[in-house]
């Protein structure tokens, strides 16, 4: 076990230090997918310990990040699907998550980044959505950062884009454009502006693990031109040389941009 530990180490860093650094993405979207399968097969069916050891891998991921420097990275750790699963699995994945946003000026000190968090929030429990506020405005008050850490809470992809729709066309009125003329008036930077977090910039890779191979609604805006990783674990498994080696394919990528 010592000797595998050895040449695990050996090999993630091996592969950090071959990484160049201008060609990271700025902006890593992950799914953290697997936390149900992963409860059945390593925690006898244990959910909140499935839960507990996803957040505390999430903690890790932005750590991680932050020592390579990327610039944001957007997790989703709950869309507006999952609420249709049964209270048992929910309900600690909620208490879970509340002790997560608890946690997270104390991480944002050490790491030094944003904190913002993209969702709809009216449907959470009030417990959940205070943590969620209290620690973006605790994090906003820390000062200087380095990265941006965005957390899809409550997100579906379809929804941001009919709230982009709808901001738009609210701001358009108020600034005093006719009904007629509104149809001419939306364009893209317009609606990508309205965006649940439209400082951050496009996505350049989502990663998503549990061996799923598909995006489910995440960030359809922002992925347009992103590169994409579909990794085995289930995310309370995923290793930081998973992350290296999404982004060494990554790195090695010709980016045409729909071209």
């Amino acid at each position: 076990m010592a000797l595998r530990r050895t040449l695990y180490r050996y090999y993630e860093h091996r592969l950090e230090s071959s990484l160049p650094a201008d060609r990271l993405p700025q902006h890593i979207g992950v799914i953290l997918d697997g936390h149900r399968r992963f409860a059945r097969e390593a925690t006898d069916g244990e959910y909140r310990a499935s839960y507990e050891a996803g957040m505390a891998k999430l903690e890790e991921l932005i750590s991680w990040c932050a020592d390579l420097r990327i610039g944001a990275v957007t997790a989703w750790v709950l869309s507006t699907e999952n609420l249709r699963r049964p209270a048992t699995e929910l309900e600690p994945y909620f208490e879970v998550l509340t002790e997560l946003f608890n946690r997270m000026p104390k991480l944002a000190e050490r790491l030094h980044f944003t904190l913002t968090v993209s969702g709809s929030l009216d449907l959470l429990p009030p417990t959940l959505v205070v943590a969620a506020k209290q620690a973006v405005d605790l994090v906003a008050q820390l000062g200087e950062t380095q990265m941006n850490v965005n957390i899809a809470l409550c997100y579906g992809g379809r929804q941001e884009v009919v709230d982009a729709c709808r901001s738009l066309v609210a701001d358009l009125l108020a600034e005093g454009v006719a009904p007629e003329n509104l149809a001419e008036s939306i364009d893209a930077k317009g609606l990508a502006g309205n965006l649940y977090a439209a400082d951050l910039p496009d996505t350049d890779l989502v990663i998503r693990t549990s061996g799923e191979s598909r995006l489910s609604g995440f960030l359809l805006w922002q992925s347009a031109f992103a590169e994409f990783a579909f990794v085995d674990p289930y995310w309370p498994a995923f290793r930081k040389v998973d992350l290296l080696r999404a982004l060494r394919d990554f790195t090695r990528r010709d980016r045409r941009f729909g071209a």
